[in-house]
């Protein structure tokens, strides 16, 4: 029960015109009883009451397919021999081969184009929801992929890719948040790692469909898999028409009883859902009285500004830990000593490999936490990386080659179980709800702005114009990776078992990173 003192309290801190939900005694029990059984609730006990949270959750999340679909297209087109006889130059002992510049620009183009859609991602999303500003992402896909499809040089074949990435922007910045907001508090990080599962699903469709064209000889073997990206937008754009809006966005915009309605969609409770909405509104409202209406500048504000940091830095950390050599595997894998043929049949068992990661990252995230899997698995990382350096620079012969295409898989490997999955999560569970649109846009930003030239630099390591490393570069993402480590252990927070409004708390009272496990938060704490 909440006493009068307590009551009190809450009115001296929000002042006398606090909201009704953070002095009324019945809808605070309420939020009390709802918070209480989130926490009681176990993995399958939530998958069980809540199936359809996790098919919307899902469906969100496998709007990343796209994004994927194409970045994992660019690689595999850098090492086809008909692209490469078309578009390429010729270099003495490796034969036609995509020049560094335009291979580098075929895979930045796209995140240029993305740049510009994470940041318009949150005032859209926080104007028309995730719902609709999805549905209009996916009607652009649809028009843009026609450039890339009629593409007749790689200038053209660029700007399509540009354009292409817009829409990529707004996926990635909604899909998180989405999946985060609409299931119970143990199925945020199975949902939320979901979206690593996306990109191996397009990963294994994309090395599939290249290496079944490969050997085509005329333009039909790269025009066919742009062209096949058409597949995903408009089946995608019927389901997405009947999935239910975030009932926390329903409830920021004051639009209570349809978020009671998406909420009762979303699954069978346990509880009742005025009690569900009791407790979402409770921390929206207590967000609001400490924040106000969200804009970009709230995000380098107070302790929002930690929580930016985090996201960024989360973000951004994915392209230094070994993802590129995944983004790029069957050029590696040619790069290794692999011939063509077989470095596409390794890309598709690598993509297979990654898809089962992610299967398994669903049971690593209910059993440790943000922080652990996110330490472990670089650490893991750091030292394959380190090994696929040392082999690449003993003598090389066919064993050394295939050591380092089996460490390039290991790698990948690693990565699509821990870093990948675990990072969305931390993303989506780290910043307010208040902010939350706002800040997985700029976040996503920080990672293309980290990518972008990560990419070239890439490129230079692996094409046989540039720096032709091989397997050596695992020295320089080996560093990269050390320091994500380093900086994960300061300020990387553990955040597995915690509400939004406990979330809030922590952050307000400024609890260091490493006593975030630690640190009881009591139920009637609003503050």
């Amino acid at each position: 029960m909440v006493d009068d003192n307590h009551i009190q309290n809450e009115k001296r801190s929000f002042g006398h015109d606090a909201p009704e939900i953070l002095v009324n005694k019945e809808l605070l029990n309420e939020a009390y009883h709802a918070e209480n059984l989130e926490h009681e609730q176990g993995v399958w006990d939530a998958v069980k009451s809540h199936p359809k949270a996790c098919f919307w959750a899902f469906i969100m999340c496998f709007t990343i397919v796209m994004e994927s679909f194409d970045m994992f297209l660019n690689g595999n087109f850098v090492a086809q021999t008909a692209f490469k006889n078309r578009y390429g130059v010729y270099v003495e002992g490796s034969g036609y081969t995509i020049p560094t510049k335009w291979q580098s620009a075929l895979f930045q183009s796209g995140q240029c184009g993305a740049f510009i859609g994470v940041f318009a991602a949150g005032p859209i999303t926080n104007r028309l929801g995730y719902r609709w500003t999805t549905l209009l992402a996916l009607v652009l896909m649809n028009a843009t992929i026609f450039i890339s499809f009629f593409a007749d040089s790689l200038a053209v074949l660029t700007i399509g890719q540009a354009f292409e990435g817009v829409p990529w922007g707004l996926f990635i910045a909604n899909s998180p948040a989405y999946a985060s907001e609409i299931v119970p508090l143990s199925l945020r990080g199975a949902c939320t790692a979901t979206l690593q599962m996306s990109w191996s699903i397009g990963g294994i469709v994309v090395a599939a469909i290249t290496y079944a064209y490969n050997k085509r000889s005329d333009q039909w073997a790269w025009r066919v898999p742009l062209a096949l990206q058409w597949l995903f937008p408009t089946p995608l754009m019927v389901l997405i028409w009947f999935a239910p809006e975030s009932p926390w966005w329903l409830i920021r915009k004051g639009r209570k009883q349809e978020a009671l309605h998406s909420i009762k969609r979303l699954g069978n409770l346990k509880t009742q859902p005025e009690e569900v909405l009791a407790m979402m509104d409770r921390t929206v409202e207590i967000e609001k009285q400490l924040g106000g209406s969200p804009t970009l500048l709230d995000l380098v504000k107070g302790t929002d500004l930690r929580r930016t940091i985090i996201t960024c830095l989360m973000y951004a950390s994915q392209n230094f830990a070994g993802n590129l050599i995944a983004n790029q595997a069957t050029f590696f894998f040619e790069q290794a000593g692999m011939s063509t043929d077989f470095s596409f049949q390794l890309n598709l068992i690598n993509s297979c490999l990654q898809f089962i990661a992610n299967t398994l990252a669903w049971f690593l995230t209910a059993w440790f936490g943000r922080r652990t899997i996110y330490l472990w698995g670089t650490a893991t990382n750091i030292t394959f990386l380190m090994i696929l350096g040392i082999c690449a620079s003993i003598a090389q012969n066919k064993s050394t080659n295939y050591a380092q295409a089996c460490l390039g898989v290991i790698i990948s490997f690693v990565y699509a179980l821990a870093l990948g999955p675990i990072s969305y999560t931390i993303i989506a569970e780290t910043s307010s709800v208040r902010l939350r649109a706002l800040s997985t846009g700029v976040g996503r930003a920080a990672y293309y702005v980290a990518e972008i030239p990560m990419i070239y630099l890439a490129s230079r390591m692996l094409n046989p114009s540039g720096w032709n490393l091989a397997g050596k570069c695992g020295y320089i993402w080996g560093g990269t990776a050390c320091v994500c480590w380093v900086m994960a252990f300061f300020f990387l927070p553990e955040l597995k078992h915690r509400s939004y409004r406990e979330t809030d708390i922590l952050f307000n009272r400024k609890v260091p990173a490493r006593k975030f496990k630690s640190t009881v938060v009591d139920i009637k704490d609003n503050e």
